[in-house]
């Protein structure tokens, strides 16, 4: 599962068209003191939050959980990039906590790591930190995602935080995309909005390609697409949208330009502050119509 192919093509391409420099594909900033730092809402929320742990049925995961500190909220479920759990997650989901949900981060890799699961400054372009990410990588698959998310869903609704008269979202960055496609079709009466940040192996040619799972929806879609993913795989928004137009589903696919694959989150070196801002915005107001 994950996006493995899609990460291998991704810096293929770069090495191919010098779209940016092996370095900056992919790498992470060297320590949290590089990290942009995320603006805050005028009209931000107090939040609580805490480190947790929830049991599934392939052991323990640890998890961050941040939400409004008083009455409930809509629940929104973060599948992270192949970098797995860090501050810049929380950063970002204590932020959207800020706006009126009740997050989860869980970490992907428990069964094989904890938190930190890779240290900082890794470069996906460097053969020797690739190979210490895709091992992680690899033991993630379509089943796991699923024990997963039947696991995190039940977590969150379980939480004195969360409204669950509410649709819940799910966002998911890099590897994170097609998880959130697989929450949003295996739980399709609780997902009613998601988000996918240069999201890959979103379209496959596979048997259990993400896109043909639309059918089984009912989320409202936010894809936002990295310029150079979308220069790799250019057709694969295009089924995105007889998928999601097929099914009678909103879904916005746009590609961002001037992104390169990881653009999202503030501690990538290929962080592209005016698309994160726009994107975070799109994805607030697909949150606001659609988490009711």
């Amino acid at each position: 599962m994950c996006d493995q192919d899609s990460l291998n093509d991704m810096a293929e391409h770069q090495r191919k068209n010098g779209d940016v420099s092996r370095r900056r594909f992919g790498g992470l900033a060297m320590g949290a003191a590089l990290m942009a730092t995320l603006p805050r809402a005028a009209n931000a929320l107090d939040v609580k939050e805490s480190d947790v742990t929830i049991k599934t049925p392939d052991g323990t995961a640890e998890a961050y959980f941040v939400h409004p500190a008083t009455g409930k909220s809509p629940a929104v479920l973060v599948w992270v990039d192949a970098f797995g759990l860090r501050p810049a997650f929380k950063q970002m989901g204590k932020r959207l906590a800020e706006s009126g949900y009740a997050v989860l981060i869980p970490n992907p890799y428990y069964r094989v790591a904890k938190v930190p699961a890779l240290p900082e400054g890794l470069d996906f372009a460097k053969p020797d930190d690739r190979a210490q990410i895709m091992k992680l990588m690899t033991t993630l698959t379509a089943d796991t995602n699923l024990t997963d998310a039947k696991a995190f869903v039940s977590y969150l609704d379980a939480q004195a935080a969360v409204d669950t008269s509410k649709k819940m979202g799910t966002t998911g960055y890099c590897m994170g995309g097609p998880m959130t496609m697989r929450t949003a079709a295996y739980h399709a009466d609780r997902v009613g909005a998601a988000g996918s940040f240069h999201g890959g192996g979103l379209v496959t040619d596979k048997p259990d390609s993400p896109h043909l799972l639309v059918p089984r929806m009912k989320a409202q879609y936010l894809f936002a697409i990295a310029e150079n993913d979308d220069k790799a795989q250019p057709t694969a928004k295009d089924e995105l949208r007889t998928a999601f137009g097929k099914a009678k589903l909103k879904a916005e696919i746009e590609v961002y330009a001037g992104t390169m694959h990881g653009w999202c989150p503030p501690d990538a070196t290929v962080y592209n502050q005016a698309q994160a801002e726009k994107a975070w915005e799109r994805l607030l107001a697909t949150f606001k119509t659609a988490l009711v």
